[in-house]
């Protein structure tokens, strides 16, 4: 058994989740979908149904980090249905993935990214 941090989120039916993952509070994760060894889902994050995320994917929720910020506000991202998030990619905060995208290995998402479209690098 390897071991995951997985709490008080929501999670589909058929759902697989690989080991070292961490899955924050207030997530929602749709039925369906896979995410590999390795990633964290930032609290307040929704990922849709049938979404496949590689090893290694983070998700942010904190557009202006400092420690003991008093103002703090959760910005998480929403992955839309049927995405497909290659191995490595970041996901910053606020970001909106429409439905069918494909994100590339190793990118970082810094603004939303239309249905269907493929963004790799720094988009």
């Amino acid at each position: 058994m390897h071991p995951c941090n997985i709490y008080r989120c929501a999670i589909g039916n058929r759902v697989k989740i690989g080991p070292y993952c961490e899955i924050q509070e207030n997530v929602h994760i749709g039925d369906d979908t896979v995410i590999s060894s390795h990633s964290f889902i930032a609290a307040g994050t929704f990922v849709g149904h049938d979404v496949f995320m590689g090893h290694g994917v983070i998700t942010c929720n904190d557009k202006y980090p400092r420690p003991n910020n008093k103002e703090w506000e959760c910005e998480p991202p929403w992955i839309s249905a049927y995405v497909s998030i290659g191995s490595g990619a970041k996901i910053l905060p606020g970001v909106y993935i429409g439905q069918g995208a494909v994100i590339g290995a190793g990118a970082i998402v810094t603004k939303n990214v239309a249905p269907k479209q493929t963004v790799v690098g720094i988009w």
